[in-house]
């Protein structure tokens, strides 16, 4: 990222889009379940700004689902967004997002996250710097390679238009980030991740992060429709709920967001919206060799040119 802006961000714009996406997500999420509504917190920040948190829970598709939307300022930028940019360390800062999580109840559906984010920081004695983050990734419990094949086919059309090798770089981004280093492991089949935008000038990055923003419906929505009726018994269901056990294990201790929401004195129901309602863990657990459940972990958490190996 460079430090300098090529471009003048318009941020009410970026609000605007962002609380548009946040309506359309929850209404397209409400409409697939039938059978719960999102309970809807506002709240204030004694920092600074504020958000719109959304939670549907106990759903007849969803057994938890969030959308949260925030626009939060400080007088220092906390050290988890500092860290890559040190010159930027105790900077006044301006940060802005949508942030989604979907537990699905049947097992067969996957979970999944996606994210778009805007930043601007004002150090002291240097120019303002700006800069777009965001991405979507699945986690698949009983994956499906049409159902992979899809989501990174959605990936790859939305990033298209900005240039050949996008989609592969932020593919890749994907599958460093969302790696458990203590597992060894994906944390799924990947997707989509970017950070520190800006070298493309603010309205061209705007329009990327809204390609990734109004794709995330096209890319889950048909597996979650495909997936919603499968029958599932006991031994699927303790699967799945083991298996959360590693989303969380990933959100608490690397993910970036949930520290910097911590770090910054962001409200804690909020942040912590993404964890499952239920999880659970079992020690030295492995899968029967040869069964669906061994079929996930040797096929699918790794990093795979999915594209290419699975059309």
């Amino acid at each position: 990222m460079s430090t300098q802006a090529t471009s003048n961000p318009d941020t009410d714009a970026v609000l605007q889009y962002l609380h548009e996406l946040q309506d359309a997500i929850c209404t397209a999420v409400e409409t697939m379940d039938g059978g719960a509504a999102f309970r809807r917190d506002t709240w204030q920040r004694p920092e600074g700004g504020g958000g719109d948190t959304r939670v549907l829970r106990d759903g007849a598709v969803f057994e938890q689902a969030g959308v949260n939307f925030s626009h939060v300022m400080g007088s220092h930028l906390p050290l988890s967004a500092s860290a890559q940019r040190p010159e930027l360390g105790g900077a006044s800062w301006v940060a802005t997002g949508v942030s989604i999580v979907m537990h699905p109840r049947n097992p067969y559906i996957p979970t999944t996250h996606a994210n778009v984010r805007f930043f601007s920081a004002q150090p002291a004695s240097a120019a303002a710097s700006w800069w777009f983050g965001g991405g979507f990734d699945l986690t698949p419990y009983y994956p499906f390679d049409e159902d992979v094949l899809h989501w990174h086919r959605v990936a790859s059309e939305a990033c298209a238009p900005f240039g050949d090798a996008v989609y592969t770089k932020h593919k890749e981004w994907c599958d460093r980030y969302f790696f458990l280093k203590h597992r060894n492991e994906t944390r799924g089949v990947g997707g989509l991740f970017f950070d520190d935008l800006n070298d493309w000038g603010f309205e061209r990055c705007f329009a990327y992060q809204r390609s990734i923003g109004n794709s995330f419906l096209n890319a889950y929505m048909p597996i979650v429709a495909r997936r919603k009726d499968t029958p599932y018994g006991e031994r699927e269901r303790q699967f799945q709920l083991y298996r959360r056990g590693r989303y969380v294990e990933f959100n608490l201790v690397y993910d970036r967001g949930t520290s910097f929401g911590l770090q910054s004195g962001g409200r804690t129901e909020s942040i912590l919206m993404s964890l499952p309602p239920l999880v659970r863990w079992e020690y030295d657990w492995h899968p029967e060799p040869q069964s669906p459940e061994a079929r996930l972990y040797r096929d699918f958490l790794r990093p795979r040119d999915w594209l290419s190996e699975l059309a």
